[in-house]
């Protein structure tokens, strides 16, 4: 039996795609031994899976709007949050600045030996490279932004874009295209990290196939685009 917590935080960003959130973490949940014992699997398989809890930040307690759906309920701020192994950080507006005091909470927690890694889905890599925190890096992003982004001028050059796939890793830094790629990077970041033993059952019970990072249909959206 795994014993120790594996602590998942998301970022919630005012206007965050509903689905860039709910998709990664429930595929990413769907692999955790509570939802393996309720769905009363075999002790044996549970005991593979990760005992997983999940913390919702945002820079009040306030509830956080989506693009649709509930709004998100904070359960920690960024001085609040307990330390986490992973970050998902779904896509807000891309033209929005950072909420006061995001840019040294994600500074500071990617200098932490002991963070694994941040998941970004969609435009949530936009937002995030305000923190520099991207620099020198080769992310993913969704495609129609990048498009609208280097045609006004906007696009941060610093980051090293990549057009022609649905997600890429490089370091700590997993990043999704275009919405329903999170699903994808999510379904990836399972097949490295969990036990095999649970990746085909998860699928199953999901009834979801990822697709890989390439070839991506989406890619010709960027065709001729200068994004370095």
């Amino acid at each position: 039996m795994i014993s120790k917590t594996v602590h998942f935080g998301l970022l919630l960003l005012p206007e965050y795609q509903w689905l860039d959130a709910a998709g990664p973490v429930d595929l990413i949940n769907n692999h955790s031994q509570f939802y393996l014992k309720a769905l009363q699997m075999d002790e044996k398989l549970v005991a593979k899976a990760w005992p997983i809890e999940w913390h919702y930040i945002s820079h009040n307690l306030e509830p956080v709007r989506a693009t649709s759906g509930p709004a998100g309920i904070p359960t920690h701020t960024y001085d609040t949050c307990p330390p986490l192994d992973y970050l998902i950080v779904p896509g807000p507006d891309p033209t929005a600045p950072l909420p006061e005091g995001c840019v040294a909470f994600l500074q500071k927690l990617m200098a932490q030996d002991s963070f694994k890694a941040l998941l970004t889905v969609c435009s949530g890599s936009i937002a995030v490279a305000q923190a520099g925190i991207l620099d020198g890096l080769s992310v993913c992003s969704n495609k129609w932004v990048l498009k609208n982004f280097a045609g006004t001028g906007l696009l941060n050059k610093k980051v090293k874009w990549v057009g022609d796939r649905r997600f890429i890793v490089d370091g700590k830094v997993w990043s999704a295209g275009g919405i329903t790629a999170g699903m994808d990077l999510a379904a990836e970041f399972a097949r490295v990290h969990f036990d095999h033993d649970l990746l085909q059952i998860v699928k199953d019970v999901s009834e979801y196939e990822p697709n890989p990072a390439q070839p991506d249909a989406f890619a010709r959206l960027l065709e001729g685009v200068d994004l370095n």
